[in-house]
Parts: structure tokens; C-alpha cells; sequence
């Protein structure tokens, strides 16, 4: 089985990140044949500095290896190291109906949040299908905001297999339902669109910072509380042991949870939880060379893979001649 998911090099990478794809996809390096890959030609439909998008790129990379993939047990690399996805989405744009892209709500919201409306962020589902597509992806982790483009991407290459005959394998996401949507510090989801996230490797300092930030509303101590509709406790239960997080949520029914203590308890909780991975990405970022050999030849590995499919593709629709 083929499971594949790509992470935006647009700012630094986030506890959202972690868990609505990053975590999946290091869990899954035994189980399956991995593809994981930093799309960079995404990341330009909001990043427009060049200096910023490709150091972003380096340190997402670097993030990646920290927290524990590896690059021996998966494919890894960067989305325009290998040009036959963009080839591939030109031709799946030729059978994409404009309304399907129309009813995609993500490009709606962005807009509404005051990305710039363009050609590249209305046809980002079909850049991102090539990118599934192109390596005969089974599955593909993502959280619940990415699901419609996962089901653009599926009707595509049904629609293209009707018309051209069996090409693409039609792909089938992997939600993991209990943190499929991390809410951000104003419970929104955690986007680095909304401005609302918390930083996997931020130093000791901003994480207090941003942990303090976390919106909750003005019911005193003393007073019940519903914990499922509370973004700091949804954030919480996330790196709490079960049986403190037993107690919290105790304390949140009954009466008692404060939340200044709780959120100084999460800085603490973030902090350890990352610490191993904070200590191996220093040594990674040192090492820029080391990055780039690793990226280059997870773009070898990709090619080879996308090369065939590519080369299927051209005979189906007619550009073998």
C-alpha cells in the first residue's frame, strides 16, 4: 500500500501540522510504502519571498527528519525537484470542470482571509491531485479542512479513467478523527492563514507566549465548564498523560479548572514532549548540505516513480506520437 501526504513550507511548521499529518506519516514508515514531500510550488499561491520560501523549505525539511522520519525507510523530498507534476496537472486541468473547483471552500476562505485571489490558488486542488496521482497514491493523511480536495482529487481520476480507460489509482483519505482539526489559540482550526498557531520548535520564551495567548472565556474558577467546547483543554488533552488528563477534565465538570495554571502546565507539557526532537532538528539545521544530499536523492527516488505514470499518461491522452 502507497500512502502519501506533502506539508507547506509557508512559515514554520506547527502542532497542527504535527498532528493532522506529520505524526500519521512518520507512524506509517513500517507499515506501507511511504511517500512524504514539502510542496513548495503551494506554498507560492502565499509566499511571494523568495529568500523566506526557500529557507523555509530547508527547515521544513529538517523539522521533518527531527521528529523522526527517515529517509532510508520512505521517499522524501521537495514537490518541484520532480517537474512531472507539473505536467500532470496541466493535463488533468484540461478534464477539471470549472465548477468543481468553484464549490471548494478553501479557496473561499482564504480569500475571505485576505490571500490574494489568483489562478494558482483557484486550481490548487488540481496541482494537489497531480501530486497524489502521480505516484499511484492509496491513501493520503489529512485533517478534515483537507478532505474536499482529496475528493476533488478522487473525482478526477475516476473522471479521467472513464474517458481514458483504468489509469489512476483513486485514492482514499485517512482521517485520524480525534485530532483531525487542531484548534488554534482562538479556536479556529490552527492555520498559519489565521495567524493562530503554536510553533513545534519555538524557544522557551515564545511558547509561554503563544500558550498564554490561547482565547478561553471569563467563567470563574469555581464554575463547571463544558471541556469540548474549550480550546485550551482540546489542545491540552492533546500532550497530557491519560490520567492527568482524567483529572482536568474532573476538575472542568465539576468545577476548579484555572485555566492560567493549566496553560502553564501546557507550556511545560509542549516543551518536554518536543525536547528530543528540538535537540536533533539543532544539529540538523547546522548541516544544510546534509539536508539538500537528502531532499536530491528522495527526488531521484520520486522521479523514477512518477516517470512511469507520466509516460502512462501520455499514451492514454495521445502525446506518444
Amino acid at each position: 500500500m502507497k500512502i502519501l501526504s506533502g506539508i507547506q513550507p509557508s512559515g514554520k511548521l506547527h502542532i497542527g501540522n504535527y498532528f493532522g499529518m506529520m505524526r500519521a506519516m512518520i507512524n506509517n514508515m513500517d507499515r506501507s510504502e511511504l511517500y512524504a514531500f514539502i510542496v513548495n510550488l503551494h506554498a507560492l499561491t502565499s509566499v511571494s519571498d523568495s529568500k523566506a520560501l526557500a529557507t523555509d523549505t530547508l527547515e521544513a525539511a529538517a523539522d521533518f527528519l527531527a521528529l523522526g522520519l527517515d529517509p532510508d525507510r520512505c521517499i522524501f523530498w521537495v514537490q518541484s525537484d520532480v517537474p512531472e507534476v507539473t505536467e500532470l496537472t496541466w493535463i488533468l486541468s484540461t478534464l477539471t470542470p470549472i465548477g468543481l473547483l468553484e464549490r471548494c471552500h478553501s479557496y473561499k476562505d482564504k480569500v475571505a482571509k485576505g490571500i490574494a485571489a489568483s489562478h494558482g490558488l483557484f486550481s490548487y486542488p488540481v496541482l494537489m491531485a497531480a501530486d497524489i496521482l502521480l505516484y499511484q497514491a492509496d491513501l493520503v493523511p489529512v485533517g478534515k479542512d483537507q478532505k474536499q480536495h482529496l475528493e476533488v482529487a478522487r473525482d478526477i481520476a475516476i473522471k479521467f479513467n472513464n474517458h481514458y480507460g483504468e489509469t489512476f489509482v483513486v485514492p482514499e483519505p485517512a482521517i485520524e478523527e480525534n485530532v483531525a482539526t487542531v484548534p488554534g489559540l482562538d479556536g479556529q482550526k490552527m492555520s498559519k492563514s489565521y495567524g493562530n498557531t503554536i510553533g513545534i520548535f519555538l524557544d522557551a520564551k515564545a511558547l509561554k507566549k503563544r500558550v498564554m495567548a490561547i482565547v478561553t472565556d471569563a467563567a470563574p474558577v469555581e464554575a463547571p465548564k463544558d471541556p469540548d467546547k474549550c480550546n485550551l483543554y482540546n489542545i491540552f488533552k492533546l500532550f497530557a498523560p491519560a490520567d492527568r488528563l482524567k483529572e482536568v477534565h474532573e476538575l472542568y465538570v465539576n468545577g476548579g479548572a484555572a485555566y492560567g495554571y493549566l496553560k502553564l502546565e501546557l507550556v511545560d507539557l509542549l516543551w518536554e514532549y518536543f525536547r528530543p526532537a528540538r535537540e536533533k532538528r539543532e544539529k540538523l539545521t547546522a548541516d544544510p548540505g546534509y539536508l539538500r544530499e537528502v531532499l536530491a536523492k528522495g527526488a531521484d527516488k520520486a522521479r523514477e516513480k512518477a516517470i512511469v505514470t507520466l509516460d502512462l499518461v501520455h499514451g492514454k491522452v495521445g502525446l506518444k506520437y
